[in-house]
Formats: structure tokens, C-alpha cells, sequence
């Protein structure tokens, strides 16, 4: 029998997997109870090109004084800055890796804000 954990990192394995017949970079959601945490990784897998989390000083900024860092609005806070310094370091098209979470909740937020804030996956 397979820890809950465990199946999660099973399914990822084959979303990376197809991902990296790709080519593209991919933009990878790692979320925990308190936190959630967004990166951008080249196509290659070597290089990481953006970071954004609700544990950055710049992100918690934007949250306020009353925000929790692990919610839906951190969440979309995080998809927003994610896209925007992916922007900056010239990716727009990335391939959403979602580290098999379910696409629900915090994941779907910092999806759906990334997308609104101009990356096309």
C-alpha cells in the first residue's frame, strides 16, 4: 500500500515525463499547509528561471498585514508574480506542471491567475 505522498509522487512522474518530450519550460507548484511555491524551469530541466512563494518578503508584501500565506488569494498572488518575472526572463509559453496535486483549490488559483496575468500554457 502506498502512502498518500507517495501515490502523488507517482502520478507527477509521468506528467514530468511527458512534459520533458516536450521541450518547453514548465512552471512547477509545490504547495504545503502554510505555504505554496511556483518556479519556472527551462526546457532543458537544468535551470531555473523564476521563483515565486508566500515565504518571499515581496510576495507577503502583497498579501497584507491580515493575509495567510496558505489560501486561495495567496495562491493567485503567487501565479500573478510568477508570471510576470517569468515575463521578465523572457518565457511566456510554459507547459503547467502540477506535481500531482489535484487541479483544485490553491493549485487551480495560481493557474488561473498565471494565465490572467499573460502566460499561455
Amino acid at each position: 500500500m502506498l502512502t498518500k505522498k507517495e501515490q502523488r509522487l507517482r502520478r507527477s512522474r509521468q506528467t514530468r515525463i511527458r512534459i520533458a518530450t516536450q521541450g518547453v519550460a514548465r512552471l512547477t507548484v509545490n504547495r504545503t499547509n502554510s505555504h505554496i511555491y511556483a518556479s519556472v524551469i527551462s526546457g532543458c530541466g537544468t535551470k531555473v528561471l523564476a521563483t515565486a512563494s508566500t515565504a518571499q518578503e515581496t510576495v507577503r508584501a502583497l498579501l497584507g498585514a491580515a493575509g495567510k500565506a496558505g489560501d486561495v488569494d495567496a495562491a493567485k498572488v503567487v501565479g500573478k508574480v510568477i508570471a510576470e518575472k517569468a515575463k521578465a526572463a523572457g518565457v511566456e509559453k510554459v507547459a503547467f506542471d502540477r506535481a500531482g496535486y489535484a487541479y483544485h483549490g490553491r493549485v487551480k488559483a495560481l493557474a488561473d491567475a498565471a494565465r490572467e496575468a499573460g502566460m499561455q500554457f
